[in-house]
C-alpha cells in the first residue's frame, strides 16, 4: 500500500488483464534472488514510474483462484517517494482515504488484505 497523505493509492487492472477492471493494490512477481522489499520497488516502478520506500511489512493472503491458479500477496506498507504517475499497466488509479476503501469493487486475493488494513489502520 503506497500511502501519501492519509491516503492510499489503489490501482484498477487493465480490461487486457487477468481480473479485468478489478481494483488491487500494486505490486508484482518476486524473481529468482530478489528480497521481497526489492521485488516491490521493481514492480512498482515498472508498472508506475514511481519511487517508494518500504515501511512495513503486514500479514500476506494466500488465496486460490477457481481456475486452480493458487497466489500469495504479501503487502507492506510503503511511503511515496516522487509524485509523478505513469501507468504502464493499470486502467486508471485512484488515491483513496481509509473510509473509502470498500468502495472499489477489489480481486479476490486483495479483499482480506483490504479488510486487515481498513481495521489496522482506521
Amino acid at each position: 500500500m503506497i500511502e501519501d497523505n492519509h491516503r492510499v493509492l489503489c490501482a484498477q487492472r487493465s480490461k487486457n488483464m487477468s481480473h479485468p477492471l478489478k481494483w488491487e493494490f500494486p505490486g508484482g512477481k518476486l524473481e529468482a534472488g530478489e528480497t521481497l522489499e526489492n521485488c516491490l520497488r521493481r514492480e512498482i516502478k515498472e508498472e508506475l514510474g514511481l519511487d517508494i520506500k518500504v515501511i512495513q511489512r503486514l500479514p500476506s493472503n494466500i488465496h486460490k483462484y477457481s481456475d486452480n491458479k493458487i497466489i500469495e500477496l504479501i503487502p507492506f506498507r510503503c511511503s511515496l517517494q516522487t509524485s509523478e504517475i505513469i501507468l504502464k499497466e493499470h486502467s486508471k488509479i485512484e488515491w483513496s482515504t481509509v473510509f473509502q476503501l470498500e468502495k472499489f469493487d477489489w480481486a479476490e486475493a486483495d479483499i482480506p488484505i483490504v479488510k486487515h488494513y481498513i481495521q489496522t489502520f482506521r
